[in-house]
């Protein structure tokens, strides 16, 4: 039986339905790591059911499992699978997930190069201008405009200026810097870099451009909740509208931003987090969803 129709309906509602859900729902805010990894994990469940359609597409009915042996093993096909004498199809159903999976590879490592060439210049532009106050475990710029970034990588820095250290309060100031630190021990940056090759090859589909908007709002949402550890509501909340206009060089990231506004209601709003049915569906959802596309295809290749 062939699986295109099956294949083709749920890489449409992963790509076009699926974000509107999860737009709608209300508990990725209460849990932002969960629902980062949530957004991913869909991401990489189209992906695949990409690869699957197209190779659907191409390969005879009675023959998807013999070209995808490789890709499908774990539908319990062994190396026998494959016919002795392969056709164009048959090298097309393997070759499209391959070029498929190179491309997102190539472009994770294009966006994470990329990325790391510019702080790397502008680290070294900090190193030069800035100095390196012990106190803060930050480099301060000797700027008159409020600004507070971190430069993920290898070498990471917290970036501050003077203007930020004289206009935030000393409970202010641990806030933000305790912000930044989070991007950093998180690797946002990753996640970001994931997030951005995803967009670049699938940017026609509604679920790419929303991976990218979501992700850097979500990164921000736990950097807020890491600063609240040790930082009341109110002292992040003050800090984050001092901020909300200072501006971060590319490959940075700033508590400031055009996320603020959002963050602010979050911050300032109701706490509550969400119910462990919820939570442990979502955490599930997380794992499972990059296999439905293989289980989905199963069923009618071994029909």
């Amino acid at each position: 039986m062939n699986t295109a129709p099956a294949l083709v309906g749920y890489t449409a509602a992963v790509g076009f339905v699926a974000p509107r859900v999860l737009l709608r729902s209300s508990w990725p805010h209460r849990a932002p790591a969960l629902a980062a990894a949530v957004w991913h994990a869909v991401a990489v469940s189209f992906s695949i059911a990409v690869a699957l359609s197209a190779a659907s597409l191409v390969m005879p009915n009675d023959h998807l499992h013999a070209g995808l042996a490789g890709l499908l093993r774990t539908c319990g096909l062994g190396a026998g699978a494959l016919r002795p004498d392969p056709d164009i199809a048959d090298r097309l159903a393997v070759g499209i997930p391959a070029v498929l999976g190179v491309a997102l590879g190539v472009s994770f490592a294009f966006h994470l190069v990329r990325a790391r060439r510019v702080r790397t210049q502008h680290r070294a532009a900090v190193d030069l201008v800035g100095r390196h106050s012990t106190r803060l475990c930050a480099t301060v710029l000797p700027y008159d405009v409020p600004a507070v970034y971190c430069l993920p990588g290898r070498r990471p820095r917290v970036v501050i200026s003077e203007a930020a250290v004289r206009r935030l309060t000393p409970q202010q100031l641990d806030a933000v810097l305790d912000h930044e630190q989070a991007h950093i021990a998180g690797r946002h940056h990753l996640v970001l870099a994931a997030a951005e090759a995803f967009h670049a090859v699938f940017r026609w589909v509604p679920l790419a451009r929303h991976v990218r908007e979501q992700t850097a709002l979500l990164v921000e949402m736990i950097a807020d909740d890491r600063a609240l550890r040790r930082h009341s509501r109110d002292v992040l909340a003050t800090a984050m509208y001092e901020m909300a206009a200072a501006r971060a060089p590319k490959g940075a990231l700033a508590a400031g931003g055009r996320t603020v506004l959002i963050r602010l209601k979050r911050v300032l709003g109701p706490r509550t987090a969400p119910h462990p049915a919820l939570w442990g569906s979502m955490a599930v959802l997380a794992v499972t969803v990059p296999l439905l596309p293989l289980l989905l295809a199963c069923p009618f290749g071994l029909g």
